[in-house]
């Protein structure tokens, strides 16, 4: 009687794996269709994404401007225009300088790399295998290349976007309209939905919102405090190209850990080139105590919600990101964890003994800005 019981079980539990693995390969699949599905219509996807992001930023004056009694098309033309014209401003003040010093940023980095290489080669290290030697090449032409690459996106990026005319308007536009519309879009994906999804869908909707809203706001913010201070602190030593410097510290703030290593590394690396050893090692203090300030001052008070992400999921999804698509997918890698944790705890929640009832107040479905008919 228990042979057969144990054989009894065995089979059960052995069609209970195959369940789940044939369950488990159907996500994948359709995972991987939607990438595929997403890559083909990139060309409105990344549009859609800029005006999520840009929304992001300008939501709370809008909001601000709408609990003061201001109608909905008036506050976000407003806000439009003023977005307009700083962007304007700083096009005017800080693009045209950074990308007149590109090439001698480049120059530099490259200059100071090949000069760690020949300090590796040399004493104390003496590294003089071919094989070591070989793969240390190797390794420095793909940081060149990487550099490059990130230098180029960072000082063309207005350029890009200014050639990227039809992708510029429609992310202005998407802005404009989520600004406008977007308090209505949870109501209207409610009446969309049937069943429980009208329930679930627009909580998790506006919990995603929640936490992109934090991570591109919090990111943007000590972004800028990473700039001024490192920015200052590279011009008291008297390394060059301070404003170049400062605007990649600003950009890579928004590829969390990583963003942060590979500005400083250049920074380092034009101060080595430009004045020496000594100022080297002085511009990488800074960096390492400006750092310490941000992940133990700025961000904790910036950030008061966190994104309930550990730093080493973050570090994979930023790697992943990378791998997948360049520089873009760096950028975008935290915020679709962030919003794949909120989706994973939000399941997590109904599936537990006592779920927690979510807040759906105006302040999140007020900026769950999204496309909407």
């Amino acid at each position: 009687m228990s042979a057969k019981l144990s054989s009894t079980s065995a089979r059960g539990a052995l069609r209970a794996s195959a369940r789940v693995s044939a369950e488990l390969l159907l996500v994948l699949v359709m995972v991987t269709v939607a990438l595929w599905a997403l890559g083909r219509m990139w060309s409105v996807v990344w549009p859609l994404i800029s005006g999520l992001f840009l929304t992001t930023l300008t939501w709370p004056l809008t909001r601000f401007l709408r609990r003061r009694g201001w109608r909905p098309a008036l506050a976000a033309s407003a806000v439009t225009v003023l977005f307009l014209l700083v962007a304007a401003g700083v096009v005017a003040l800080i693009a045209a300088p950074v990308a007149s010093q590109s090439g001698e940023l480049s120059d530099g980095v490259v200059q100071g790399i090949q000069k760690l290489r020949e300090w590796a080669v040399g004493p104390p290290l003496n590294i003089g295998n071919d094989q070591i030697t070989g793969a240390f090449d190797a390794a420095v032409a793909r940081i060149q290349d990487s550099a490059s690459s990130m230098v180029t996106t960072v000082v063309t990026g207005v350029s890009a976007v200014v050639n990227g005319v039809v992708t510029a308007v429609l992310a202005l536009f998407l802005m404009f309209f989520f600004l406008k519309d977007g308090p209505r879009f949870l109501p209207w994906l409610t009446r969309q939905l049937p069943g429980p999804l009208a329930i679930h869908v627009p909580i998790v909707a506006a919990r995603g919102w929640d936490a992109l809203g934090a991570f591109v706001r919090a990111q943007a913010f000590v972004g800028l405090l990473d700039a001024v201070l490192i920015g200052l602190g590279l011009w008291i030593v008297g390394v060059p190209l301070v404003l170049p410097l400062a605007v990649l510290t600003f950009v890579s703030a928004f590829v969390p850990i990583v963003g942060a290593l590979f500005a400083g590394l250049i920074a380092v690396l034009i101060a080595l080139v430009s004045n020496g050893l000594t100022d080297a090692l002085i511009v990488l203090a800074i960096i390492v105590v400006v750092q310490q300030l941000e992940g133990n001052v700025f961000q904790p008070m910036i950030q008061s919600r966190g994104l309930g992400l550990h730093a080493a999921v973050v570090l994979l999804a930023v790697t992943l990101g990378g791998s997948l698509a360049g520089i873009v997918g760096s950028l975008l890698a935290v915020p679709v964890a962030a919003v794949i944790a909120v989706v994973w705890n939000y399941l997590r929640e109904q599936f537990s003994e006592s779920p927690h009832e979510p807040d759906t107040d105006e302040s999140h479905t007020g900026g769950a800005a999204a496309v909407s008919s």
